[in-house]
Formats: structure tokens, C-alpha cells, sequence
């Protein structure tokens, strides 16, 4: 701060950012408090968003506009976070697919033992 009560040019980018970061903050915040998990999706794109608009609202710090470095960052982070967030959700999908079906040929194969086991028993007694 100046003298004469005004803020210096140097102060107003940091000043800047950290609106911004708690703008982020606070959506942030609104959306843990939804009550619902959040899908593998939604979090990608929140990391996306969140990695974003900071990145952005850094680099437009330095061409003096933090705030629309900070909203074109943030849309940027966000459809990539998503992208990479579904990438991974149907990844777990294909994965809980693949695990469900090992675990129904396990228990076929477990009742084929077991019948297999009764008929040389059956074989047996004879």
C-alpha cells in the first residue's frame, strides 16, 4: 500500500489471484457438499478445472487479466479433466465386467468340481 492509502500496481495481480482462488475454493467446497460420491468423471474434471483455472489465472497475472486467464484455464482443465476422467470410468467399468464374469466361470468351475467328486463317489459305491 501506498502513502497516500492507494494499492500498488504490484500488489493488484497477487491480489487477483487470490480471488480467484477462492472462487475456486468455494465451488470447490459447494460441490463436495452435494451429498452424492462423486463418479471417477466428475472428478477428473474437477482436478481439471481446479489445475486449470490456477494455471491460468497465473499465467494471467503476468499479461495482466488473472481473471479471464483463470476462466479460459478452468474451461480448458475442465473438458480435459473430463476427457481423462471418462477415459478412466469406463476403464473401471470394463474392469468390474471382466472381474464379474472370472468370478461366475470360478464358481462354475467349483460346482463341475463338486459333481465331478459325486459321480466318483457314486463310482465307488458300486
Amino acid at each position: 500500500m501506498k502513502p497516500d492509502g492507494t494499492i500498488g500496481r504490484s500488489t493488484r495481480p497477487r491480489i487477483r489471484i487470490a480471488r480467484a482462488a477462492i472462487l475456486v475454493a468455494c465451488a470447490l467446497l459447494l460441490n463436495a457438499c452435494s451429498g452424492q460420491p462423486l463418479s471417477t468423471r466428475e472428478k477428473g474434471a474437477a482436478y481439471g478445472a481446479v489445475g486449470g483455472a490456477a494455471t491460468g489465472a497465473i499465467i494471467g497475472a503476468f499479461t495482466g487479466n488473472p481473471g479471464a486467464g483463470a476462466a479460459i484455464g478452468g474451461g480448458l482443465g475442465l473438458l480435459g479433466g473430463a476427457l481423462v476422467g471418462n477415459a478412466m470410468q469406463n476403464r473401471e467399468h470394463e474392469q468390474a465386467q471382466t472381474q464379474s464374469q472370472i468370478q461366475q466361470q470360478q464358481r462354475e468351475i467349483q460346482r463341475q468340481q463338486y459333481e465331478i467328486q459325486a459321480l466318483k463317489n457314486q463310482q465307488a459305491g458300486q
